[in-house]
């Protein structure tokens, strides 16, 4: 059975007097906990983690969302930092998870913002969640910002010039300043040339309504200047009480130093390195990716934080 053969039910949560857009692949009551997908950002949407279906298979659901401001879920252009913040989202999660009557028994795999979501609502330690999967993901901001300068010093100079010129002027819409962004882009985001169309909808969603991404994150991908400057997870992480799968690429903007103490950290975990991918093997390494996580949420064996490159 693949998922095209699957029960497939779309719909709206309600939250507050707002509402939270969902699609289930699968049946939520079959014989493996349903997978919840969290998508990045923050302001990303589920469309580039569509993909994921694939592990809905053989008894288990797979839930995408978009969450609040992003997508097919309401938007709210009008809103402040005071709004756009981690508990909210921690809320929405919440929410949608007794909406869907799982809140008792499911899985989790977030990726990059979705990570550190996921990362947020495991210290929490909720008596649900059976497995967690942080995908390139980094355990705080300062790695990230400090591991973004790094990377930069690899690019062709003509691309840095670029970058440093139109970030002076905070010319974050200039054509060129685009342009040395994509070369990035394509180093640490993602390798496939060119980006699948699913990958393509989620920039194309974030491009029409920003105003979650400017807010938490701010205007360009390689520092976190907005309401997230700050955050880290790192002092909390040993406080994850179920088996964590932690997912790095290579070549990943969320790079391996970025995700390190997640390994370290979180007392039952492991840690798998894509060797030919950057910010989403689910894409570059598909198949590999697919496999990993599908062996992860169906082992009961106790983990290990022991790396594996691949």
């Amino acid at each position: 059975m693949t998922p095209a053969d699957l029960k497939i039910i779309e719909g709206f949560a309600p939250f507050g007097e707002h509402r939270t857009w969902y699609r289930v692949t699968g049946d939520l009551d079959g014989a493996q906990a349903p997978l919840v997908v969290v998508h990045g950002g923050p302001g990303c949407t589920h469309d580039y983690l569509d993909n994921l279906t694939a592990l809905a298979t053989d008894g288990r659901a797979v839930v995408h969302y978009d969450q609040i401001g992003n997508g097919k879920s309401t938007h709210l252009p009008d809103r402040g930092a005071d709004f756009w913040t981690i508990g909210l989202f921690l809320q929405e999660l919440e929410n949608l998870l007794s909406h869907l009557g799982i809140a008792t028994h499911y899985d989790l795999l977030g990726q990059s913002w979705g990570g550190m979501l996921g990362a947020e609502h495991a210290v929490r330690r909720p008596d649900g969640l059976n497995r967690l999967v942080i995908a390139n993901s980094p355990t705080s901001m300062a790695r990230w910002s400090s591991e973004a300068d790094r990377l930069r010093t690899a690019l062709p100079q003509a691309t840095q010039a670029a970058l440093r010129l139109h970030e002076a002027n905070e010319a974050y819409d200039h054509p060129d300043y685009k342009a040395a962004s994509d070369v990035y882009y394509h180093r640490h985001v993602c390798r496939c040339d060119p980006w699948p169309d699913f990958v393509r909808r989620t920039f194309d969603w974030v491009d029409r309504d920003p105003t979650v991404y400017h807010t938490m994150w701010g205007p360009t991908e390689f520092w976190g200047t907005g309401s997230l400057r700050n955050w880290t997870v790192e002092d909390r992480l040993a406080q994850v009480k179920v088996p964590t799968l932690v997912i790095t690429g290579a070549y990943d903007e969320a790079t391996p130093h970025a995700a390190e103490l997640f390994s370290t950290l979180i007392p039952d975990v492991h840690w798998r390195i894509f060797g030919q991918s950057s910010h989403m093997p689910h894409v570059e390494e598909e198949d590999a990716y697919m496999s990993a996580v599908d062996a992860f949420l169906r082992s009961t064996a106790e983990t290990s934080a022991e790396v594996q490159n691949g």
